[in-house]
């Protein structure tokens, strides 16, 4: 018995083929010249007049031929994809992560849409944000957002100085040169808040959605390896329609 997988394996080979006949076929048809003939022969109106060859053209496309190809080629990839497509109605397997199926009897259909939606899925999961390492971050139950431990600076104020770098006298005033200082006038407590998650956590959805992917693979694998009954749909449909 012919399986799915081998099905599936030749198909694009069968429709690359017909293209290329319909294509051949079509360029054939449209070049009246190919399908034109002609026999003529010579007759002087004399005895004494010139005689001349026969000449004849022979027809190198007859249309009914190109028809009767172009209908084999379209019959195989006619039966190839109806054989797939009926397949594809009966092809179930379940997809079972860690011994349990988590979704059971699944068609062939549905689990390449999964692979395709776990592709995107696996790439969004992986562009998540995460907290800074840098920081230590705890859970706050009364916002639900992660936050620091409080962490206290002080908040300076620069106040003018002076310094005299000579003393006056009778003749020259002093020499004085201001400079400022950082004096201490309060304390910031800070605490930071976030809304992303911690590697741990995307890690673990990463491992997820992997195990979930392989799981579907597995699946779709098992499904592809149902046996298939070969289908006979293109000597109806080119019988209607050549014949």
């Amino acid at each position: 018995m012919t399986k799915l997988n081998q099905i599936i394996a030749v198909e694009k080979g069968v429709k690359s083929k017909s293209l290329q006949d319909i294509n051949t076929a079509h360029a054939k048809v449209q070049k009246p010249a190919l399908l034109a003939g002609i026999s003529r022969t010579y007759q002087p109106k004399d005895e004494e007049g010139e005689q001349l060859p026969p000449e004849s053209t022979r027809v190198q496309v007859q249309a009914e031929d190109v028809l009767r190809e172009v209908s084999a080629s379209l019959t195989r990839l006619f039966d190839v994809t109806a054989t797939k497509d009926w397949a594809n109605c009966l092809a179930r397997a379940d997809v079972t992560v860690d011994g349990r199926a988590l979704v059971a009897d699944v068609p062939v259909s549905y689990l390449l849409f999964l692979e395709k939606q776990l592709a995107e899925l696996h790439g969004f999961v992986k562009r998540l944000p995460t907290l800074d390492a840098a920081e230590s971050w705890s859970l706050d139950p009364s916002t639900d957002w992660w936050k620091t431990d409080p962490v206290r600076t002080i908040r300076t104020k620069k106040v003018p100085r002076n310094h005299v770098k000579a003393e006056a006298t009778e003749k020259h005033p002093a020499q004085v040169e201001v400079y400022y200082e950082d004096v201490p006038i309060g304390y910031w407590t800070t605490v930071k808040f976030s809304g992303a998650l911690p590697a741990r956590r995307v890690n673990e959805l990463l491992e997820r959605v992997e195990k979930l992917q392989q799981a579907v693979k597995f699946a779709r694998e098992e499904a592809n390896g149902a046996e298939v009954t070969d289908q006979r749909v293109g000597d109806a449909v080119f019988g209607y329609l050549f014949g």
